[in-house]
């Protein structure tokens, strides 16, 4: 059972993405905000991080650039979730550091496609 951190800081849109990964048996870990994110994701090593950019304090951009700098955590696949769809909010979430982007509301089919891609890339991937 793969385990994901979903970082998100709408507590309703938290709790939905949650329950419907659980019930895909996925062990989720939540966190609200960054600092929570870079610290649990040191702790607990997830499979996988889905990362808000709006966050409060430390904000997804940040989080993910301090992830992806850390030798102990860069492996971690991370999706970038944004609620902004301007034409460049992909390359920027990518240049931070992100693997995936995808756009809020979330298309949960779809990013459940790039879960098991990036999942099945990192298992292959010593």
């Amino acid at each position: 059972m793969a385990t994901i951190l979903v970082v998100e800081d709408n507590e309703p849109s938290r709790d939905v993405l949650s329950r419907r990964l659980e019930r895909r048996a996925y062990r989720v870990l939540l966190a609200a905000d960054g600092q929570q994110a870079v610290s649990i994701a040191r702790r607990a090593m997830p499979d996988l991080i889905l990362m808000d950019l709006g966050l409060p304090g430390i904000d997804g951009w940040e989080a993910t650039r301090q992830l992806k700098g850390d030798a102990t955590t860069r492996h971690i696949p991370i999706i970038v979730l944004s609620a902004h769809a301007m034409t460049n909010d992909r390359e920027m979430a990518l240049a931070a550091g992100g693997d995936e982007f995808d756009t809020k509301p979330v298309r949960f089919e779809q990013l459940l496609v790039k879960i098991a891609s990036l999942l099945a890339k990192a298992v292959l991937v010593p």
